[in-house]
């Protein structure tokens, strides 16, 4: 079977065209040196789109700052930009955030500091922001003290996504970071232990002393937590369920985990 490359790259960027941004325009930084200026004034931003020819100083600042905040960098063709805007763009634009992201260290610290046991939620490759809603609103709900999330390969927040989270994700604390590695290197240093689903495992959710300093780990909605986590991760449980079924959405596993904890720790 022969493809026509041409007709691809015609096709995609007539998709880009006929596609419209939902991003309130009040949201987007517009231009280089407003997105420069917003990095460095600490602006809360949750994802920046940069053109893929874009070169210059200004663009390696971008990049640099971006990397230092742990916030995603996606590279685009001008379609995909002008979907954002009319005006000249310059290469850069930016979607402010709705929420403040705080740093995973500080708020473990925090948590001590007021002498509770640490329980966070950490995000593996979940895409769909109303399942990061569904998940924000449980672990709230059963006392979770912050969501972790890394920066790429990860949904969004937005307003939907909020709204699924009844108010949750403006709540709980929100921790972003570089990766998913990087969050269970910086949890295993402060002694909270690390579990996660799996199918491949005997091990029943509440036979795990959840009263522990504990971190919870959700994985894709389609493949679930990924390989670097099956093979580090302190434990791997599996939620009980009829024999005629083994599979349930995210947001209720994670449901299910958050009440076991809670159950455990009263």
């Amino acid at each position: 079977m022969s493809f026509n490359n041409n007709s691809n790259s015609k096709n995609t960027t007539s998709n880009y065209r006929n596609q419209r941004t939902s991003v309130p325009k009040s949201r987007l930084i517009i231009g280089r040196k407003p997105l420069i200026e917003a990095l460095n004034e600490s602006t809360d931003i949750e994802k920046i789109f940069i053109l893929k020819t874009a070169t210059g100083d200004e663009i390696g600042t971008i990049k640099n700052l971006a990397k230092k905040r742990d916030i995603m960098v996606s590279y685009v063709p001008t379609e995909k930009l002008d979907r954002f805007t009319k005006v000249n763009h310059q290469g850069v634009v930016a979607i402010a955030g709705l929420i403040t992201y705080q740093p995973l260290q500080g708020v473990i610290d925090l948590i001590v500091d007021k002498g509770e046991t640490p329980l966070l939620v950490v995000l593996d490759g979940i895409t769909d922001t109303r399942n990061m809603g569904a998940i924000a609103r449980s672990a709230y709900g059963f006392g979770a003290h912050a969501i972790v999330v890394p920066s790429a390969n990860n949904a969004a927040i937005t307003e939907d996504g909020i709204k699924t989270s009844a108010g949750a994700l403006e709540k709980i604390a929100i921790c972003r970071v570089a990766s998913v590695q990087q969050a269970i290197d910086t949890l295993r240093l402060n002694g909270i232990i690390v579990i996660a689903t799996s199918l491949q495992t005997e091990t029943m959710l509440s036979d795990v002393d959840l009263k522990a300093p504990l971190a919870v780990v959700m994985g894709a909605e389609d493949t679930g937590v990924s390989n670097y986590v099956l093979k580090t991760a302190d434990h791997l449980v599996k939620i009980p369920m009829s024999e005629h079924f083994d599979s349930l959405n995210v947001s209720v596993a994670a449901g299910i985990m958050m009440y076991e904890t809670f159950k455990q720790r009263q």
